[in-house]
């Protein structure tokens, strides 16, 4: 830990940033299906003039870092939106890595695309002795429409940044697999240019990229966004347990347990289990390289069947 490295977190916790603002179209939603493995053969994702053309649920991921525009966009300047969180010392973004990820589905995302007011709020920070871990909320809400389409929770592990006698943070809810094979098993093989390819979605941070940053903070080459994998997993647990229906997609949430190198093979082992709610089913899930866990504490919901519309 950097000496004298030490939060305040009656200034941090709760701290709600201003206002961003945030924006995607059809194209977007394509290019994002494209770089998460989608198969041609599934153009409800792929094809804007199918008749379910729709965006995959977890697109909305995407638009934590994308900004309202279609350039290439500084990392670092973008994750910085709102500016600095109060009462955090200043930290290398370099030794942040994705944690966890949640999303939960308010309602159905607009198939058109649109502009969307992002509101993100801190929920902790969090001292686990090798790193500390940065635990926000990002909800969307249609700039025009004020609809609220989905809330979206992440947690961001900064490596070397522990140690300062902080909160441990909440004890995470375990999901372990049923003692029985996988109901289902779906591979993703990743090309060597998969994390060139997603980026393009919107998250430009250089370790994806650059060969000469990715051994200067620990890996032996780019490695592929956790949002790849985890879009990934999320497609094939609806495809497999929601009928591909987009609408009956309610929630999904893992843990970046292991890095990916693009040209790796994933494997995602799924079970169906009793859901958390009436008319919904549960999904445990777990993301394998070989016998490395890359997604671990894998869990979604789905509703049973295509809910009526709220709007």
């Amino acid at each position: 830990m950097p000496e004298g490295f030490k939060p305040d977190l009656s200034k941090a916790v709760g701290h709600r940033y201003p206002d961003d603002f945030v924006a995607c179209t059809r194209r977007d939603y394509l290019l994002y299906a494209l770089s998460i493995g989608v198969p041609e053969t599934e153009l409800r994702w792929l094809y804007e003039n199918e008749q379910d053309f729709g965006p995959l649920p977890t697109y909305p991921l995407c638009l934590l870092i994308k900004g309202d525009h279609w350039d290439v966009v500084d990392f670092a300047e973008r994750w910085h939106a709102g500016g600095p969180l109060p009462g955090m010392p200043e930290w290398d973004i370099n030794k942040m890595v994705h944690g966890e990820q949640s999303i939960e589905v308010i309602n159905p995302f607009p198939v058109e695309g649109g502009r969307f007011r992002a509101v993100k709020t801190c929920r902790g920070v969090y001292d686990k002795g090798s790193g500390m871990v940065m635990d926000s909320v990002l909800d969307l809400y249609g700039e025009k429409d004020g609809v609220h389409y989905c809330s979206m929770g992440s947690q961001m592990f900064v490596r070397g940044y522990g140690g300062w006698n902080g909160p441990k943070g909440p004890k995470t809810i375990k999901y372990t697999p049923p003692n029985r094979p996988a109901d289902v098993v779906d591979k993703f093989d990743t090309a060597r240019n998969q994390a060139l390819l997603f980026r393009l979605s919107g998250d430009f941070n250089p370790l994806h990229a650059d060969v000469n940053l990715a051994p200067m903070v620990g890996f032996e080459r780019p490695i592929l966004h956790g949002l790849c994998t985890y879009g990934k997993a999320a497609h094939s647990v609806l495809r497999a347990f929601g009928d591909n229906d987009r609408l009956r997609f309610k929630s999904f949430k893992a843990r970046f347990a292991k890095p990916v190198l693009p040209g790796e093979t994933v494997e995602i082992h799924m079970w169906k289990v009793e859901g958390p709610e009436p008319k919904t089913d549960g999904v445990i899930f777990v993301a394998k390289v070989g016998d490395r866990i890359v997604l671990s504490n894998g869990y979604a919901v789905l509703h049973k069947e295509t809910p009526e519309s709220k709007l």
